[in-house]
């Protein structure tokens, strides 16, 4: 389908009820822009080329998603002059599908029906995407003639009553005759309430030269535009409820499924067990049978089967976690290999350090990487003990089979097998902790 196949992307909306700095379609969902997702959505057809139409200075919007050609919109004159812009990136494709950067909610599968549509005996000239949502509403009609076919899309803001009554709404997403496209685009006009060119009047000049024109309808959740942050938040809704929906599908049990939250690209093997308020964040892999406790946060980062991570864990970037690790509470691992068995209850921070098979960390037990200018690693033999509280200063290697006594500072290598303990020693003064507070009191009584 490349070779028939360009797709349009429109982004070059102001964006302004966002209140934001950040480009409206660069505004993330589920880990992944808003442009992206719907990138993502055509990415099977493998359209060539893929163009983004953006605003002057936004080059960054195209450059967001891999493989597009940006195309400025130097003037905003409406959808029809959006795709006008975009016409010298298009070639001779077949079909053009013209998408737009704030509908994050397409699905492949809905695209595909489009195509097949337009590739079909008869096809039609241009295909719409409807659906039914119940007015008053500002959605465009899709206004059909006694067979069926699409014979106009009115704008809402131009619509008579009758006109404004009709259900089947336009979602803006057509597929249309590569051959024929640009000449319908220089027939437009702009003699509209909004003074723009208009691509849904296509509709009527391709009826006009006798071309068919049909609707393929869908579900409204899927076409919904974002233009401020409370449609953000409802598509966030949207796109969480079918990754959970997938997760489960595929083997996956989630305690409370509406409590957990979805990067796009989370993958989990089956008979993992995922219990309320888990995020994950971009690039996390899951392998089987694994289990995440309640408030635990992962991102980039790998969990080998039968591991049990949380609650209140936080497993970062870089962390790569064996079978069967035992992460408990507050625990947080970044840019670390954790071998198979390896055990860490409590309040630990392992960072930058690889630490072999069945280890057991104590609580309180710290991998100090950072001196201030750069990162060092910590290295920890297969089987060692690393006692509650110890402070392991890298660059820094403890053996296999080595222990470390708790409360130790550790800034220099422990061989294989080998116990260290790096305690101050204690002192003990008798009486001491009484003639304190007697000092403090009265030091107290003479300030009142």
């Amino acid at each position: 389908m490349s070779d028939s196949l360009a797709a349009v992307i429109l982004a070059a909306g102001q964006g302004t009820r966002m209140n934001s700095d950040l480009p409206k379609v660069l505004h993330p969902l589920a880990g992944r822009s808003m442009i992206g997702h719907v990138a993502a959505a055509v990415a099977p057809l493998a359209p060539a080329p893929l163009v983004v139409v953006h605003r002057p200075g936004d080059d960054h919007v195209a450059a967001a998603v891999p493989g597009a050609l940006g195309a400025e919109q130097k003037v905003a004159r409406g959808t029809g002059d959006a795709v006008r812009v975009a016409m010298a990136q298009v070639g001779a494709a077949a079909t053009v599908l013209v998408l737009y950067g704030d509908t994050p909610c397409i699905t492949t599968d809905t695209l595909r029906k489009m195509l097949d549509l337009r590739a079909g005996a008869n096809a039609p000239a241009v295909v719409a995407l409807g659906f039914h949502a119940a007015p008053p509403n500002t959605y465009g009609r899709l206004i059909r003639g006694a067979n069926s076919n699409l014979e106009r899309i009115v704008e809402a803001r131009d619509a008579g009553p009758d006109e404004l009554a009709v259900t089947l709404c336009n979602s803006g997403i057509m597929a249309i005759a590569g051959d024929r496209l640009a000449n319908w685009l220089t027939r437009l006009g702009d003699d509209n309430a909004k003074d723009e060119f208009y691509l849904t009047d296509i509709i009527a000049l391709a009826r006009a030269d006798g071309a068919a024109c049909a609707v393929i309808e869908g579900e409204e959740a899927e076409f919904m535009g974002i233009d401020d942050r409370l449609a953000l938040a409802r598509a966030e809704t949207v796109l969480q409820d079918r990754l959970r929906l997938a997760a489960m599908a595929a083997g996956v049990t989630l305690i409370e499924p509406a409590a957990v939250h979805f990067s796009h690209d989370t993958v989990l093997g089956r008979d993992c067990v995922i219990h309320p308020h888990v995020v994950f964040g971009p690039d996390v892999v899951i392998a089987a049978g694994v289990t995440i406790n309640s408030f635990s946060h992962l991102e980039a980062c790998t969990v080998a089967e039968g591991a049990a991570i949380g609650p209140h864990a936080r497993v970062r970037g870089g962390a790569k976690i064996g079978a069967h690790v035992r992460l408990g509470n507050f625990v947080e691992v970044k840019n670390a290999t954790l071998a198979s068995g390896v055990k860490a209850g409590h309040l630990a921070y392992l960072g930058d350090a690889e630490i072999g098979a069945d280890c057991n960390i104590g609580a309180g037990t710290i991998t100090c990487n950072y001196d201030g200018v750069d990162k060092h690693r910590t290295n920890i033999g297969a089987g060692a003990f690393i006692g509650s509280n110890t402070a392991l200063v890298a660059p820094v290697r403890v053996g296999a089979g080595a222990m470390v006594g708790a409360g130790s500072t550790i800034a220099g290598d422990v061989a294989d097998g080998d116990l260290a303990v790096g305690r101050a020693a204690a002192k003990t003064v008798t009486g001491g902790a009484q003639r304190f507070r007697d000092r403090r009191l009265a030091r107290k009584k003479q300030k009142g």
